[in-house]
């Protein structure tokens, strides 16, 4: 009976030692994007007709560094070390930030005209179309950035470069940089996410009013 006994401790001991082994499984980071944007709502049959579509325009890939062409989402502590970006360790955008600004600067852009990708402009020349205006971007700044532990804002900066096609190249029309700083509601990843997002569609506004200009 005590051989039993002892068996018995040594078969639970052993299971208690396996059990503190096994690592805990690595937890999933939260994927974030932009939110479906506004969807504007059907004119009224009795309104006023559209004007027509201002001329096509080339969206260009937005560069960035290697550092916000990541997936990671960043922020920065300004009242400790301003020089230093820190990804959120479960967080993440569910695709590199250039991406996400374009795809909803195309949104913003499109209700004015239409917006074509660099390989859609060649196809309109060979068709004998003109070649439109190109917009290249830079991205600069785009985290989530702490004056305080408790007061943040998600901080977007762009260079933007509007370009003409001529038989000579590019020749440049207009430049403008856009820097956009919105409130963050939470001091955390998810507050973060909605102010960046919030600086984008700002951006994106500022964006449209540059091209009326430069017409």
């Amino acid at each position: 009976m005590k051989k039993l006994w002892v068996r018995l401790a040594c078969v639970l001991l052993m299971a208690a030692v396996v059990g503190c082994a096994t690592p805990d499984k690595p937890s999933r980071a939260t994927l974030y994007d932009f939110g479906p944007g506004v969807v504007q709502e059907p004119a009224l049959a009795l309104g006023p007709a559209p004007g027509p579509a201002l001329s096509p325009l080339v969206l260009a890939d937005i560069e960035a560094s290697a550092a916000l062409d990541g997936g990671a989402v960043l922020y920065r502590l300004g009242y400790a070390d301003a020089h230093q970006l820190r990804p959120y360790a479960h967080a993440r955008w569910s695709a590199p930030p250039p991406q996400l600004i374009r795809q909803r600067l195309r949104e913003q852009l499109a209700h004015d005209r239409p917006v074509l990708d660099l390989n859609e402009s060649s196809a309109l020349a060979r068709s004998g179309g003109a070649m439109p205006r190109v917009m290249r971007i830079e991205l600069e700044e785009f985290s989530h950035h702490f004056e305080s532990p408790s007061q943040s804002a998600g901080v977007l900066r762009l260079r933007v470069t509007l370009m003409e096609n001529t038989p000579a190249g590019e020749k440049l029309v207009a430049q403008r940089a856009v820097a956009v700083r919105k409130a963050a509601s939470t001091p955390d990843a998810p507050g973060g996410v909605r102010a960046l997002a919030a600086a984008t569609d700002a951006a994106a506004e500022e964006i449209r009013q540059f091209l009326l200009q430069a017409r």
